[in-house]
């Protein structure tokens, strides 16, 4: 099954659209404010009809690579670093140009933008409204001309954001209903398809996904097409099992479910593919979703689904906050009842859906934003519409996906950008992705035997780092039986290497200091974080000259514009071992978070791991109930839920290298030392130094 197909209606409203493009492209555009602007997007919009037939009738199957090659640059050299200078896609650019109306312009090109997406997967009615958007700009844009005497001009500021703000109303339940099905329902089988039926081996079949394609995804698919199946099969296959052992562990019925949906990066579909067959033998359908192509579906903390290469990581984070344009209350009431209507439609496939199986990727070069001054922002009242509709959307998902009966999964893997070592890189991640489980699970038992004896933890930092944080723990009423820490290994999580807890809010306090850190897509510079009573209360960075810059760029992208969020997590990472790859391959910046944390202390922003989940008893290996599953903030889901959750957990290590100490305070006032200038001192966990021999640390 693919998108639906026209009534009669909108095929002669098609056909309408597609003639009134086709004369704005061909002289229509004269007559209007920067012709240059329409005449492109109408030639875009044209090629992208003409690419979704063709594609359609199968005329691109005999194209040879390099036409295949040109064709994607060209469908993308326009937002390209190389030309954003001048490209209506920079807000900055479109200021200059169309002035107030800048930004509106330049969010109504990156919607336009989608029209590549929806040829590739033969979506003819995204393609009509988004042509009927485009044609509605240019009506408006022919008033204004009326109104200055025929003279061209740009139409109020109010006028085309209007336009866009009635689009996304108008669209909001077609184009929510689309996005929850394609993410519920296997039938929704276009990557799918692909994967299962394209011969791999031809580097052509990357340019059949619609996605820009770099090095980086033509390098790994042909590095995985050189290893032989049994190798490939045994990388899906850590994967796969990880996502059953995590309804196992957390005693949830596997049985009961019947899709999965798999998220990864273009270049790694021989592993996809092993993966897909493996996930059939559990009895699961794997659901593949490209990550959100219309500016309503879209997550401004990255893509999630599968997706191609990212054109310009600057062009995406100055289009992360676009929702600022139209972002008000009615929106935000039109959208939430727009997704539970969604969720009820779909609530048979919601029922058995599993939860995701997730593989990110590691070693593209660390990104700093500029900063743009033209970029829409949200508003005070926004940032708080936003926060509550994402509380709230929350809510409806985990009513009808029900928290405590899916699960997860999440590994990763390196791209051909981490530098000439990838395939030694590759391999080494292949090793630690498939450490002794069982081996860390004891050495970690130590940890939290000694943990469950304080009240409290001390984590101080060194040579230049600030950190000095004291973190509170829940009381154990009985401790033969309760522990406040829960024993991670290899299952949903992978690799191995951490213990962590949610911490009680009162009476954690001081500052979180890191030199360097790299968190999601973006680096930050001398991050600091300070918290009272476990709520963060003060931040910033170096990375912009402007405090208020800095500022605006923590709270964006780690505290997901709310003014303040509770510490969610506290944790300890055991994994030395992949800490020595970062340091004897000189890649600890390129490192994503899924293992970064497990090379120091880390701490989690947000809501705690036990989210929407916290009534479901959790239990370790040795069969201690884990009790800390809520904080002052979470519990609050019972009498005021609107105030319980924040719709993120933003995680934040401390490298070996600059911590100090961390120890656990008794209720006596005494301690007990864990880790001391980087190295583990508690019996029974010394054996996690062999690694860091000979590096500095010891």
């Amino acid at each position: 099954m693919y998108y639906r197909k026209l009534s009669e209606f909108e095929r002669e409203r098609y056909e309408l659209a597609l003639w009134r493009v086709r004369e704005i492209a061909e002289g229509g555009a004269d007559a209007l404010f920067a012709p240059d602007f329409f005449r492109g997007e109408a030639v875009f919009l044209l090629k992208s009809e003409k690419l979704r037939a063709d594609i359609e009738a199968g005329k691109d199957r005999d194209w040879t690579l390099p036409q295949l090659e040109e064709r994607n640059q060209l469908l993308y050299e326009e937002i390209l670093p190389e030309h954003y200078e001048s490209c209506y896609g920079n807000p900055a650019y479109a200021a200059a140009v169309f002035k107030e109306a800048g930004s509106s312009m330049s969010v109504l090109y990156d919607e336009l933008r989608g029209a590549v997406v929806c040829a590739f997967e033969n979506r003819p009615f995204d393609l009509l409204i988004l042509m009927e958007l485009f044609l509605g700009c240019c009506s408006l844009f022919e008033e204004a001309a009326e109104d200055h005497g025929g003279k061209p001009a740009v139409p109020p500021a109010a006028g085309v954001r209007s336009l866009i703000y009635w689009y996304l109303c108008d669209y909001c339940q077609d184009l929510t209903e689309q996005r929850v099905s394609e993410t519920l329902d296997p039938s929704f089988s276009f990557a799918r398809d692909r994967i299962l039926s394209e011969d791999l081996s031809d580097p052509r079949y990357l340019y059949r996904f619609g996605e820009y394609i770099t090095e980086n995804e033509r390098k790994t698919a042909e590095y995985l097409a050189s290893l032989p199946r049994e190798e490939i099969d045994a990388i899906a296959r850590t994967w796969v099992r990880g996502y059953r052992t995590g309804f196992l562990v957390e005693k949830k019925d596997l049985s009961k479910k019947k899709t999965v949906n798999i998220r990864y990066r273009l270049g790694f579909e021989r592993v996809i593919r092993s993966a897909i067959l493996q996930f059939r033998e559990m009895g699961l359908e794997s659901i593949l979703y490209r990550s959100a192509i219309h500016i309503q579906d879209k997550s401004p903390h990255g893509r999630i689904g599968w997706y191609g290469a990212v054109p310009n990581r600057q062009y995406e984070f100055d289009h992360a906050n676009d929702r600022a344009l139209w972002l008000d209350e009615h929106f935000v009431t039109g959208s939430l009842a727009a997704k539970r209507i969604a969720y009820e439609n779909e609530k048979e496939a919601a029922a058995v859906h599993g939860g995701p199986a997730c593989m990110d990727v590691f070693g593209e070069v660390p990104f700093t934003p500029a900063a743009n001054d033209k970029v829409p922002r949200l508003t005070a009242a926004q940032e708080q519409l936003f926060a509550r509709y994402q509380t709230e959307s929350g809510y409806i998902v985990n009513r009808y996906i029900r928290g405590e009966e899916r699960s997860f999964t999440i590994i990763a893997y390196p791209v051909p950008e981490i530098g000439e070592n990838f395939e030694a890189i590759f391999k080494e991640t292949v090793r630690i992705n498939n450490l002794d489980s069982e081996r860390y699970q004891n050495i970690q038992q130590y940890l939290i035997d000694a943990l469950d004896q304080g009240e409290s933890v001390r984590v101080l930092g060194r040579d230049g780092n600030e950190t000095d944080l004291t973190i509170r723990l829940h009381h154990l009423e009985d401790p033969e039986h309760q522990t406040n820490f829960e024993n991670c290994v290899a299952d949903v999580n992978i690799p191995v290497g951490e213990v962590f807890t949610s911490p009680v809010l009162a009476g954690t306090n001081g500052v979180l200091h890191v030199k360097e850190v790299y968190l999601g897509e973006f680096g930050y510079h001398d991050l600091k974080i300070r918290l009272i009573d476990g709520m963060v209360s003060d931040y910033g960075c170096a990375n912009f000259s402007s405090e208020e810059e800095n500022r605006k760029f923590i709270e964006t992208n780690i505290l997901y514009h709310h003014a303040s969020v509770p510490i969610g997590e506290f944790a300890i990472g055991t994994n030395t071992t992949a800490y020595r790859m970062a340091h004897d391959y000189r890649i600890a910046d390129r490192l994503p978070i899924l293992i970064a944390e497990k090379m120091g202390p880390h701490f989690a922003f947000g809501d705690t791991c036990y989210s929407f989940q916290e009534d479901m008893a959790v239990f370790n290996p040795d069969g201690k109930e884990i009790i800390a599953r809520d904080n002052e903030r979470s519990i609050l889901r019972k009498s005021a839920p609107e105030k319980a959750y924040f719709g993120c957990h933003t995680d934040v290590t401390i490298p070996y290298e600059e911590l100090g100490s961390i120890t656990v305070i008794r209720p006596d006032g005494s301690g007990i030392r864990l880790l001391e200038n980087g190295r583990f001192v508690l019996p029974g966990t010394e054996v996690l130094n062999g690694p860091l021999e000979g590096i500095g640390l010891l």
